[in-house]
């Protein structure tokens, strides 16, 4: 049976306010791959999670992804503290980017559901894979994406140097080559939920 899940309309449910920008650590790809093998050295296995946050606009589903100037789209999350639990890491990560400055994670708006996907980072390279390949004996990430609902009001407030954005599912379908494998891949994963949709007037 298809488990059912509500969502709102992403324009007349949600307010939006602006915080203090998020700078990345990295300005590349080559020194962020550095930064995480100085890491794996000293921790292990990089865990991070990230939310598929599933809204909508004209009874059609979206997702809500964050842009970096213009050409970089990623979905909200962040890397796990050791021994963290994967639930309460995710909302920590997503009360600290997307909530008002001073809410406490007791109070955010996030329902995280189930885990609904797995992706692995066999080496320290861009790439990314549902699997571990079977040569791999210790992959360098694991990243869990979890199902995140929202109630029917809540206030973000996202870093000014970021966009939170509500893309169509039939925008990120089968478009790796704007979205990357892991968010295009998302349309498919979803599709085993039933959707109500409601607006506020």
């Amino acid at each position: 049976s298809l488990r059912t899940l509500t969502l709102y309309n992403f324009n007349t449910s949600y307010s939006f306010g602006i915080k203090d920008p998020v700078m990345e650590k990295d300005n590349s790809v080559v020194s962020r791959l550095g930064r995480m093998k100085e890491t794996f050295e000293k921790e292990g296995l990089r865990k991070t999670v990230e939310a598929i946050i599933i809204v909508h606009n004209h009874n059609h589903p979206h997702i809500l992804l964050l842009k970096i100037a213009n050409t970089f789209f990623k979905l909200p999350g962040g890397k796990l503290k050791p021994g963290e639990n994967e639930v309460e890491g995710l909302i920590r990560k997503l009360t600290k980017k997307l909530s008002p400055l001073g809410t406490a994670e007791a109070d955010s708006p996030w329902e995280v559901g189930e885990n609904i996907a797995t992706w692995w980072r066999p080496n320290f390279e861009q790439v990314l894979y549902p699997y571990t390949p079977p040569h791999i004996s210790k992959p360098k990430e694991c990243k869990k994406l979890y199902v995140v609902t929202l109630p029917e009001k809540c206030t973000f407030a996202v870093p000014s140097n970021l966009e939170l954005i509500a893309v169509p599912l039939f925008e990120i379908f089968n478009n790796s080559q704007r979205y990357g494998a892991i968010i295009s891949s998302i349309p498919q994963l979803i599709s085993k939920f039933h959707y109500v949709y409601l607006s506020l007037d």
